[in-house]
């Protein structure tokens, strides 16, 4: 019998549509980190579907310029942000038409990615795809602010996680990650940035761990703030935090005033642009 949790693949049609989706993992930002396996799909590309946090540059300079480009971003508090269902229907509906289709999405295709929706629709529909693994935004902002995320004597793991709904934590997992050693990492987490800190503090995190905030990581809009975590409130409490923002904690944190080798930018404006509805830059191929 199966546990009522699990999900059951839908069945595979036997007749593959002649349509195929890749699925790209474009990086954190910098253009330049995209992948050759990446870009050799892009400049075969029928149809492009991009999110939010991919490049312009990638779609501008790095793509086949016959291309239809979709946007389809997702925005925290955007009425204008593309329903999954929406997404969903554009892959299927694109490939089925016998396009080559790239769904292109920031940092890496899996993490914390809906691209389980997207597969399960493309297997039910049996349309062929393959997946392009990028440098997800953890790996990207470490390296651009010159953190060692593992360095000897600071941390042996790394622990990838969203702060979004801090609600469903329960205490002792904050009480777990107070106490750890290893470096954390949030995603989408500079919202509740504060409540997090208090969260930790709560729970006795020692004194020496660090909370390094790096907004718009690896684009010329970069922006490092970091401190002892036990004086982030009264530093930075209630700031608000350009987005993407990501979060890194841990005794790693301390290593970056000396080795931290980009400059933060001088503006402080958007690199990614806020998401628009539905559009496609080039004329449309349905």
């Amino acid at each position: 019998m199966n546990h009522p949790n699990n999900h059951i693949a839908p069945a595979r049609p036997t007749h593959p549509t002649p349509g195929k989706v890749i699925f790209i993992g474009a990086g954190p930002g910098d253009p330049e980190l995209l992948t050759v396996k990446a870009l050799r799909w892009l400049q075969r590309a029928d149809v492009i579907i991009a999110d939010r946090l991919v490049s312009p540059e990638i779609l501008s300079d790095y793509s086949t310029p016959t291309a239809t480009v979709i946007h389809v971003g997702k925005q925290g508090g955007s009425e204008a942000s593309t329903a999954q269902s929406a997404i969903n229907e554009l892959l299927v509906t694109h490939a089925m038409s016998g396009r080559l289709v790239i769904r292109l999405k920031g940092g890496d295709i899996s993490i914390f990615s809906n691209i389980l929706d997207e597969l399960r629709s493309l297997v039910a529909n049996g349309i062929g795809y393959e997946l392009v693994p990028g440098i997800t935004a953890a790996l990207g902002a470490a390296a651009y602010a010159g953190i060692p995320l593992t360095a000897r004597g600071y941390s042996t793991a790394v622990r990838l996680l969203t702060a979004w709904r801090h609600d469903l934590l329960d205490d002792q997992y904050w009480s777990d990650l107070a106490q750890t050693d290893d470096t954390l990492v949030f995603y989408m987490s500079s919202d509740p940035a504060d409540e997090l800190v208090n969260r930790l503090l709560a729970n006795d995190i020692p004194e020496d761990r660090w909370i390094t905030v790096i907004e718009q990581a690896t684009t010329p809009k970069q922006q490092i703030s970091n401190y002892p975590i036990h004086q982030y409130i009264a530093a930075a409490a209630g700031r608000s935090w350009q987005s993407p923002s990501l979060i890194i904690i841990g005794k790693v944190g301390a290593l970056q005033p000396d080795f931290g080798w980009l400059p933060d930018a001088v503006s402080t404006s958007l690199y990614f642009p806020p998401i628009e509805p539905i559009t496609s830059k080039k004329t449309s191929l349905c």
